[in-house]
């Protein structure tokens, strides 16, 4: 789906991303090294002053990224090895992973100290398994993003 929206979404998109990062950016530390998982065309990758690596299945809005940190490949299963990234974000991507319990799995092991914020479109049916998978995982609250709810999870003290 995202393949043939690849060239406008930018365009359709970027304003509503912003407003999600800003409200990312007041609720967590963002340390580098930075994954972004279900990156899209980066805008969300290479928003935050730091090293950063962007995720995404999509080859197309890949091609749309313009820095070149953006690589390809699935939340399900991350190229990375164990304790990687400092922050990990996912803005409004979750809803579309194949296995959103092996995408938090994954997150939870290339994680360094669980500093992970994850928007949720409010509107998504997987909304509630979202919910209680990571919960099964993580501790985290919530904050309410107009379209979306934002989970930041807890980092480690």
């Amino acid at each position: 789906m995202y393949d043939k929206i690849s060239k406008s979404y930018n365009e359709l998109h970027k304003e509503e991303q912003i407003k999600k990062l800003e409200i990312i950016k007041k609720n967590i530390k963002i340390i580098s090294p930075l994954l972004d998982i279900g990156c899209g065309t980066g805008i969300s990758t290479n928003y935050f002053n730091v090293a950063s690596i962007g995720i995404d299945k999509s080859k197309e809005m890949i091609k749309q990224g313009k820095e070149g940190n953006l690589i390809h490949g699935e939340a399900e299963n991350l190229p990375f090895p164990d304790k990687s990234f400092n922050t990990i974000i996912s803005v409004t991507s979750f809803h579309n992973f194949n296995n959103m319990e092996k995408a938090l799995l994954e997150i939870k092991r290339v994680s360094k100290n669980n500093n992970i914020a994850i928007t949720f479109l409010k509107k998504s049916s997987k909304i509630n398994i979202f919910r209680k998978l990571l919960k099964k995982y993580f501790k985290f609250k919530e904050i309410d993003c107009e379209n979306d709810i934002l989970f930041v999870v807890k980092a480690k003290a």
